[in-house]
């Protein structure tokens, strides 16, 4: 009787802990901080428990060149991290898919699931770039000023990305840096500053970093509260899509009002 309640209480356990896949570029340390600090800051009612497990792409410099070597290595990160059994794999780096061309994280993440099949390690996957622009349709936003580390004219395929899907880029600011391990050490504080030479009154949303690497979290719902915009940054967007494809509820205290918890249940009502 005592190894039956044993075996019950450590299903009970197994079924609030959840395994995460980072697929990310070599020189990325920013995703594997900002995106388990929001998980862990959860409140203590939903009882989970995450852990994190990494493959990584060689790239370190953001030029066109690296990033389409960097993503021919994403099916081998995705079938390597199948064989851990993770319940979502994340692929985070949104210039990396966006470089491949418009629409591409929709194919980028029907092969790496495929792999994952392939590999009986079925799992869903998302990819910051996809989560970007369906937190975009989420949030009805049709107008959206943004910040991003890269030089201009990666800058520039991010904002023909982002029209390709529908949304108009009315203002940005592209703080061209080339360097990867360069763009973790921006000082996050720099981004308000920043934003407040953008054209928001124009905007439905601010990105506050269209980069899983460039440091935002601590000023996301500070921006938020300034200029009265749904404020987001590419790895908030990339937890809420994790939250959602494993049927939790997307709440993330002090994260913007994409993460307010509100947004999954309106979509799960329509």
């Amino acid at each position: 009787m005592n190894n039956l309640i044993e075996t019950e209480q450590c299903n009970n356990i197994m079924a609030d802990s959840y395994r995460v896949g980072m697929i990310v570029p070599s020189s990325n340390v920013t995703m594997e901080t900002e995106i388990p600090a929001m998980l862990q800051a959860r409140p203590g009612h939903y009882q989970e428990d995450f852990t994190f497990h990494s493959s990584r792409m060689r790239m370190q410099s953001v030029t066109q060149e690296e990033l389409e070597r960097m993503d021919e290595h994403s099916e081998d990160c995705a079938t390597l991290l199948s064989d851990a059994r993770c319940d979502v794999l994340a692929y985070a780096c949104l210039i990396g898919i966006m470089a491949q061309g418009p629409g591409y994280h929709e194919e980028s993440e029907s092969k790496l699931h495929r792999k994952t099949v392939e590999n009986d390690g079925a799992a869903p996957v998302v990819t910051s770039a996809g989560a970007l622009v369906r937190a975009l349709e989420r949030l009805e936003a049709e107008n959206v000023a943004l910040i991003a580390p890269y030089m201009e004219d990666l800058t520039r395929t991010v904002i023909d990305y982002f029209e390709h899907a529908g949304v108009s880029v009315v203002d940005y600011e592209a703080l061209e840096c080339p360097d990867n391990l360069e763009v973790a050490k921006l000082d996050q504080r720099n981004l308000m500053n920043i934003a407040e030479g953008l054209d928001t009154d124009s905007a439905d949303a601010l990105v506050l970093s269209s980069c899983v690497q460039m440091p935002s979290l601590a000023s996301v719902q500070a921006a938020e509260d300034k200029f009265g915009l749904p404020t987001f940054s590419a790895a908030s967007a990339t937890t809420y899509e994790i939250l959602d494809r494993l049927g939790l509820s997307t709440q993330v205290q002090g994260a913007g009002r994409l993460l307010d918890g509100g947004m999954n249940e309106q979509n799960r009502h329509r």
